[in-house]
């Protein structure tokens, strides 16, 4: 189970580096994303891994009590997730607020492979 969660936590990683990119493009370019052909696709795969990571995350952080990490820093992360993964791709974002969610959801995230990784994974 840790390491399922370890997993999840490392893909939602990588895709806010992906949204981190996608937002630095729409900046630069002033492009705004597609709804339909990327928009749409990359905040559903998105909100199923975090949903998937919400639930797991939750159960982990109410049964192991880690130190700095609390429930509700998990459903702030997993709600910033969700919001981020629409607002990449609109140039008219306010870049302040994106990279201060971003900034965010990384720290919960590592913090919590830290905090798993830390128990040595045990259960």
């Amino acid at each position: 189970m840790d390491q399922k969660l370890i997993g999840l936590s490392e893909g939602l990683l990588e895709n806010l580096e992906f949204a981190h990119k996608r937002f630095q493009y729409s900046k630069e370019k002033g492009v705004r994303g597609d709804f339909h052909e990327e928009v749409k696709p990359f905040a559903d795969q998105v909100k199923g891994a975090t949903d998937s990571w919400r639930e797991a995350a939750s159960n982990w952080v109410g049964e192991n009590r880690p130190k700095n990490l609390h429930v509700n820093q998990i459903e702030t992360a997993a709600d910033y997730l969700e919001v981020l993964s629409v607002h990449a791709f609109f140039p008219e974002t306010s870049k302040k607020r994106f990279l201060d969610q971003i900034q965010s959801v990384e720290y919960i995230l590592n913090s919590l492979i830290l905090a798993i990784q830390q128990t040595g994974g045990q259960k």
